[in-house]
């Protein structure tokens, strides 16, 4: 079953490159954004072209590692008006820096807090209305990483593989419920994340190409939603094929660490 057309729509880093361009696509007369993001400059633009499309939004300027200022506010969210389209964007990357410096702890911690314990809550504290109500879809966004660890983010993958799982996981649970999860599994986009991140960006896509095709994609319900073509199968290869393989290609392409 295709879901209907979202009328209220939660978007979790929405100051970020595929949060900002997922808001201002859905943004539309009737339409109802409740924008999150830390960066209040960003948010308040953001939240302004959109307002300036006809939508109506609210914003949400919140530190997502306070899981428990995060779960009051979506607790107010779902009392007054519980979106029909959560979609999990926020994350943060980081890199095994200049002259294989390594990841620093400080920053891995804060990595996991964002990118799997932030999206687990939010999505853990919405589910019980959605289910109670017995409609809505939730959008987890992965990335092609999380099909192999990459040498140059290893945390990042290894974050953006646990948000896939989980995915899967609610997916089949759910769907008995109504509730439709898809998981996104982006490659590179035009962003300050992305060029920050060591290596090649082959098949680089623009933020509103990316959104475009998100949501076009959720209102197919498809499982995945994985892009672009050519570096999805690619990646997809490295973790079938035996790792010395692909150890050697990731090598040769210049993503060794």
């Amino acid at each position: 079953m295709k879901p209907t057309k979202p009328q209220t729509i939660l978007i979790t880093g929405a100051t970020g490159a595929i949060g900002g361009a997922l808001a201002r696509y859905y943004a539309a007369p009737g339409v109802c954004l409740i924008l999150h993001g830390r960066n209040a400059a960003h948010l308040d633009e953001t939240a302004a072209h959109c307002r300036a499309a006809g939508a109506e939004v609210s914003t949400i300027q919140l530190d997502l590692r306070d899981i428990p200022a995060l779960q009051k506010k979506l607790a107010e969210i779902a009392a007054e008006r519980l979106p029909d389209l959560v979609i999990a964007n926020a994350g943060v990357n980081i890199n095994t820096g200049e002259n294989r410096a390594g990841e620093q702890w400080d920053d891995i911690e804060a990595l996991l807090d964002i990118n799997i314990k932030a999206t687990f809550a939010l999505v853990n504290s919405l589910i019980p209305a959605m289910r109670q109500r017995g409609s809505g879809q939730i959008a987890l966004i992965s990335s092609l990483a999380a099909y192999y660890g990459l040498p140059v983010t290893p945390s990042y993958s290894a974050s953006k593989a646990a948000i896939k799982t989980y995915g899967e996981g609610l997916r089949g649970w759910l769907a008995h419920d109504g509730i439709q999860v898809n998981v996104v599994m982006p490659g590179y986009v035009e962003s300050a994340m992305c060029h920050a991140m060591p290596g090649p960006k082959p098949f680089l896509w623009t933020p509103e190409k990316a959104a475009g095709f998100i949501a076009r994609g959720l209102q197919q319900n498809k499982a995945r939603i994985s892009f672009p073509f050519p570096l999805n199968i690619g990646t997809w290869f490295l973790a079938v094929l035996p790792p010395s393989w692909s150890e050697r290609i990731l090598l040769l392409l210049n993503y060794g660490g």
